[in-house]
């Protein structure tokens, strides 16, 4: 039977990886593109920018949420293939989402340089500019090794403006991919974004899905990844390993897979609370990819706060210490990382 998903949403097949000689930075003059003629998530969130920066011939990219005030931040990192620098567990001006895997890391050093220029390239331990950057591997969906480097990271950071996040295969998202439990199933996803608004209370999701995982909608239909297009269908992972385990032969899984995600409230959050807050989101993403967080994942969250609005829950007086802003912010953060996830995946 017929996956109705398959026929609703068209394939978007990420097609076989050639893991030959490829073109790198070097071999190629590499402009950087920041227009975008795509969609975009609409926010509303003063003091909080973002700027996407695309190779197009890679492609490959890289996003940048830039909060030029600073804000707090914890980090939740979870999956047998995570790659991140600069893990400031405590405090950033900017968030590096960015593709080319490891090699990619270079883009958040153009990011942290193009905003010490901006300082006047002070040294004072206050005028550290501080920027964490996480990467996706980008490379089993394209046919180039061209990465981001630090030129990227610096236009991205430019081109950081408030109010829209482009969306779709665009920055970070360029060749982002879902469903990799063979090369030939893969579908290619994107960036996606949510944001919601309650009162004076503001939350901004950005992510990048990648994951060998496929992505599952709220009826429960897997909407990108492990495409059969023999079948013509799309279908959960533990189907295809439940036949295999029966059949005494080895479960699959390709290589190359990662989901990095900011979220950022203003909503005032203690250490212990923020450090949750992460947690609680972060978690409630296994139900848009399934599976989530496995051995050959590397995700990653960025879990931000601006601490600008007090939220005064009445708790008894013994327990005033209790999580209950993180709860509360944390289940609505929630809905829209999976909101972001599918817009990643439209």
């Amino acid at each position: 039977m017929t996956d109705p998903s398959a026929t609703a949403i068209p394939p978007r097949l990420a097609g076989l990886p050639s893991w030959g000689p490829r073109p790198t930075n070097r071999d190629v003059e590499l402009v950087p593109s920041t227009d975008w003629s795509g969609d975009v998530v609409t926010y509303d969130f003063p003091g909080v920018e973002v700027g996407v920066a695309t190779y197009e011939n890679g492609p490959t990219g890289c996003t940048v949420l830039h909060v030029p005030a600073g804000a707090r931040l914890a980090i939740d990192a979870r999956g047998g293939a995570i790659g991140m620098s600069n893990g400031f567990e405590y405090f950033a001006h900017a968030i590096c989402l960015t593709g080319g895997s490891v090699y990619g890391l270079s883009a958040g050093s153009g990011v942290a340089d193009e905003l010490r220029a901006r300082g006047g390239n002070r040294g004072g331990v206050d005028d550290l500019q501080l920027v964490s950057t996480a990467v996706i591997y980008d490379y089993s969906a394209r046919e180039t090794a061209i990465h981001p480097d630090a030129a990227l990271g610096r236009a991205a950071i430019r081109a950081a403006e408030h109010g829209r996040v482009p969306v779709g295969r665009v920055g970070a998202g360029a060749t982002a991919s879902a469903g990799k439990i063979d090369y030939a199933r893969t579908e290619l996803t994107g960036q996606g974004a949510a944001f919601a608004r309650a009162g004076e209370v503001r939350v901004l999701v950005v992510t990048v899905p990648n994951p060998v995982g496929v992505i599952v909608d709220r009826d429960g239909e897997v909407v990108r990844g492990n495409y059969d297009a023999e079948r013509g269908e799309r279908r959960r992972l533990e189907g295809d390993y439940l036949a295999a385990i029966e059949r005494a032969q080895q479960p699959r899984a390709e290589r190359g897979n990662t989901t990095i995600t900011a979220v950022i409230t203003n909503v005032r959050l203690s250490d212990r609370e923020l450090i949750h807050f992460g947690r609680q989101v972060h978690s409630s993403m296994n139900r848009a990819i399934q599976p989530f967080h496995t051995a050959l994942d590397g995700d990653t969250l960025f879990a931000l706060t601006t601490d600008e609005v007090d939220l005064t829950p009445s708790v008894p007086a013994e327990d005033d210490d209790a999580p209950v802003n993180s709860i509360a912010i944390g289940a609505l953060a929630s809905e829209l990382a999976w909101d972001a996830v599918l817009e990643a995946a439209r």
